[in-house]
């Protein structure tokens, strides 16, 4: 029997505290497919839609797939765009009626006018496809998942690797799962919890520390109950002025039963005895180019810029650790990728090899990531940003950086891109014909991600604080919505 199965992907990491608004046009310069475009350009990658399409062959499913669309992490979502997003989605129905419906997200979306978007959409498909349809649903690890999810999705998995190279896989499953619920073998149900714990799982880092002891934990509980079809454990996103951010743990279950309930407040309490543990060190700018200049060998130091991480909605035009690198006069030193439209084209406007002297970086909260760096150097290259991933994660996909430009500065060789984006694999620099297996120092905008391709080239890596929007010091920020109280911003 060939059923009729919806897919679709729409994702976003909404850091609320953002200045930026996340428009279409931030989907359209990251990723967005529609209709048969979906399958052309995702079939074959690392990819969640990889994934359906792969299941579709496997169990004999006709797929309808209107849109796969994500953006960079920014701030909230105009209400304009995510009509447009989730009206492909509903609109679709149309097409009906489906077995089942598999669903790429994130679960950390927020947009103008929903504090959960994902919520939103699966309540909206219930509404046109009742209650009979399973749905299922994958979550990037670091999901605020909301008891809306939850209740409306029959299935739902969240990334169990960060770096997440396991997009595909947690898709493959949940698709399984979804044609044993479709076939009728299994009834599945999805049971969250959450606790009063904002910030915990070591961030969801899952090569050492606590997330590897839940992860485990979780595992073994599948194993050793049939009943159990899957647990999830997500770390949440800090930077999200929502009620229900934080960690969460939601299994999903044969039917119900209490004992669910009870497998998600047994991994909550373990989430909250760890909260305290935090594996990966911090540096200060200064140390990270003490390090660098005292040198260390053939293979490259790589400093991460981790609060101007563009994964959780820094703006990428941080110059901070640039200055330092050229002020201490690093040789053979590479830095990517800040983010300044106007710089790149000032530097296609002088040419490759023409000098210049550009105001660059802050320009998109001067306020809080000002001055710009004044910086005189040499246009090495220029491109259109186009390239294809090779590393572990997100293989095979095309992502562009727009037009693009490197600068040399001295010794210092900066990518300035239009379109600001996390540096997760090597291609970023080697398109734009710099080797950073070569280089003495590779600078990256990234907080864990780039680890999955750079950590294998580097004889040492370090987390530098540039004082960026994506601080670990969650003082700063001034949370309306949050229930309270929650650790750590409150005595509990």
């Amino acid at each position: 029997m060939t059923r009729r199965v919806l897919s679709a992907e729409i994702g976003h990491e909404t850091n609320t505290f953002s200045v930026l608004p996340t428009t279409l046009e931030s989907y359209r310069t990251r990723l967005y497919y529609r209709d048969a475009d979906v399958a052309r350009a995702m079939a074959g990658t690392a990819s969640e839609i990889a994934a359906h399409i792969d299941a579709a062959e496997r169990h004999d499913w006709r797929l309808t797939q209107p849109i796969a669309a994500r953006a960079t992490p920014s701030g909230k979502t105009t209400a304009a765009a995510w009509a447009h997003l989730s009206g492909a989605v509903i609109g679709a129905c149309d097409d009906g009626p489906f077995d089942g419906v598999l669903l790429a997200l994130h679960g950390a979306m927020v947009t103008e006018d929903h504090d959960d978007a994902e919520g939103d959409l699966l309540r909206r498909l219930r509404d046109r496809l009742g209650d009979a349809v399973p749905i299922a649903i994958t979550l990037d690890l670091h999901a605020n998942v909301s008891d809306e999810m939850a209740a409306l999705a029959n299935i739902v998995l969240a990334y169990r690797t960060y770096p997440h190279i396991d997009q595909y896989e947690i898709a493959a499953e949940a698709a399984d799962l979804l044609e044993g619920a479709m076939a009728g073998r299994i009834q599945p149900r999805a049971t969250v919890v959450r606790g009063a714990v904002f910030e915990g799982c070591n961030h969801g880092q899952t090569q050492v520390g606590p997330m590897v002891a839940l992860l485990d934990k979780a595992a073994r509980h599948v194993a050793e109950d049939a009943g159990v079809l899957a647990v999830t454990v997500c770390a949440g996103f800090t930077f999200a002025d929502i009620a229900f951010a934080g960690p969460t743990v939601t299994v999903v279950g044969d039917g119900e039963d209490a004992r669910y309930r009870a497998v998600a407040d047994d991994l909550m309490a373990d989430i909250w005895a760890t909260r305290k543990e935090i594996t990966v060190p911090i540096h200060e700018i200064a140390d990270g180019i003490a390090a660098a200049k005292a040198g260390a060998g053939e293979a490259p130091l790589v400093l991460a810029d981790f609060t101007d991480n563009p994964g959780s909605g820094g703006y990428g035009d941080s110059v901070r650790l640039l200055a330092a690198m050229i002020e201490a006069g690093l040789d053979n030193a590479a830095l990517g990728v800040v983010a300044d439209p106007a710089a790149v084209a000032e530097c296609q406007a002088a040419g490759e090899g023409a000098e210049v002297t550009l105001s660059l970086g802050a320009k998109v909260d001067p306020a809080h990531y000002g001055p710009p760096l004044a910086v005189t150097g040499t246009v090495e290259r220029l491109s259109d940003g186009a390239y294809v991933c090779d590393g572990p994660m997100l293989t095979g996909e095309a992502r562009s950086m727009g037009p693009t430009a490197v600068l040399r500065v001295g010794g210092v060789r900066v990518v300035i891109a239009t379109n600001n984006q996390q540096v997760t694999d090597r291609q970023v620099f080697l398109s734009q014909g710099i080797d950073p297996a070569a280089c003495a120092v590779v600078a990256v905008k990234s907080a864990h991600h780039f680890r999955a391709a750079f950590e294998p080239i580097a004889h040492a890596v370090m987390l530098v604080d540039s004082g960026g929007l994506a601080t670990r010091d969650l003082t700063k920020f001034d949370f309306k919505k949050l229930r309270r109280p929650v650790w750590p911003l409150d005595d509990v």
